[in-house]
């Protein structure tokens, strides 16, 4: 089968022929193992493609967003780049006063892909391909409020969910996302994807009541769009967020890229065949370890606990800062290791 049948058949608990690859690689991984990057794709070819860059400049961004140094992006943030290969952190926010969100905060709307060109450029993209095709788009209603405001102020704006500053606020930016998603949604691409980290390393950051009031209603909106386009749902989400993934069930979101190894395997196996695990490994004390073997049982562990032949699961990790090449290639090769067993065993 192709990639995109194979991605398909997961989400849709049909039997792919083995579970999809989908590796992420930091420009700090490539740059400093280009040739172990190179062997790991080319003995594990991916199943997952992007689109053409259709969205137009920004005069507001300047500089690049993982060189050491400032970086200015299309809203309006600064970052501090400290590592050459990693986005650095917003030092000094622009809102430094929430009741000033109206005229401070103005969504980049004119980077924003229009017209029939721009969507011909994806389409012709996703005919060509015959991987699982991503669409450009990525909405992050709660990290793009920490870049404006700053964490710290963030997590107090929140304290407060009725304050009709931060509920402006929150609508700006959500709004901004529909329409991105709006263009995406009338493309060819097989999913779309938002994203926001919510975890710490044992729980969610705020009150799971605060979460449910002040955003799950904005992810089941991007849900629906997209949805009703006939795509696929993604979503990332770093931390313990064991406490939001019937939330995320309920609204529709179809593939969590979340950190299995911060959370309980027993409580997230509850949601076996409820949703599709799209990885990942343990990056803190696994993929950076260059004992082949640790991959392999984490793998396992893994598998154990969440891999089903009919789908469900997607062999996707992270090589950023600190991680092997012989990690992830190790890893990769315990996922056919574990997929040829699964299939032999239901045969």
């Amino acid at each position: 089968m192709t990639s995109r049948e194979r991605v398909q058949r997961c989400l849709r608990f049909e039997g792919p022929d083995r579970p999809p690859r989908h590796l992420w690689a930091l420009p700090w991984f490539v740059s400093r193992y280009p040739a172990e990057y190179r062997a790991i794709t080319t003995r594990f070819p991916g199943d997952f493609g992007g689109v053409p860059d259709v969205y137009r400049p920004s005069p507001r961004r300047v500089g690049d967003a993982y060189t050491p140094g400032l970086f200015r992006d299309e809203w309006g943030c600064t970052f501090t780049n400290v590592h050459a290969g990693v986005i650095g952190e917003v030092k000094t926010p622009i809102l430094g006063e929430l009741a000033a969100w109206r005229d401070t905060v103005q969504p980049p709307e004119e980077t924003l892909p229009v017209g029939d060109a721009a969507r011909d450029t994806v389409n012709r993209a996703c005919a060509e391909s015959s991987c699982f095709v991503m669409g450009g788009g990525c909405p992050r209603p709660w990290e793009r409020m920490q870049f404006l405001r700053g964490s710290v102020n963030a997590m107090m704006d929140i304290m407060d969910p009725d304050d009709p500053h931060l509920r402006g606020l929150l609508q700006r930016i959500h709004g901004y996302y529909m329409k991105e998603l709006e263009f995406w949604a009338k493309t060819d691409v097989d999913a779309m994807m938002f994203m926001d980290d919510w975890g710490t390393q044992a729980q969610l950051q705020i009150p799971p009541e605060i979460w449910r009031t002040l955003f799950k209603p904005l992810y089941r909106d991007y849900c629906d769009l997209i949805r009703s386009a006939g795509k696929f749902v993604f979503m990332h989400s770093d931390g313990h967020i064991a406490a939001i993934y019937p939330d995320l069930i309920e609204v529709g979101v179809q593939a969590l890229n979340s950190q299995l190894f911060c959370m309980s395997f027993d409580e997230l196996a509850r949601y076996k065949g409820r949703i599709t695990f799209w990885g990942e490994i343990d990056r803190q004390h696994v993929l950076t370890s260059a004992d082949p073997e640790v991959a392999r049982r984490a793998v396992r562990q893994v598998a154990a606990h969440l891999y089903d032949p009919r789908g469900g699961i997607i062999a996707q990790f992270e090589l950023g800062p600190g991680s092997t090449p012989a990690a992830g290639m190790a890893v990769f090769e315990a996922w056919d290791e574990v997929s040829r067993e699964g299939l032999k065993a239901e045969g």
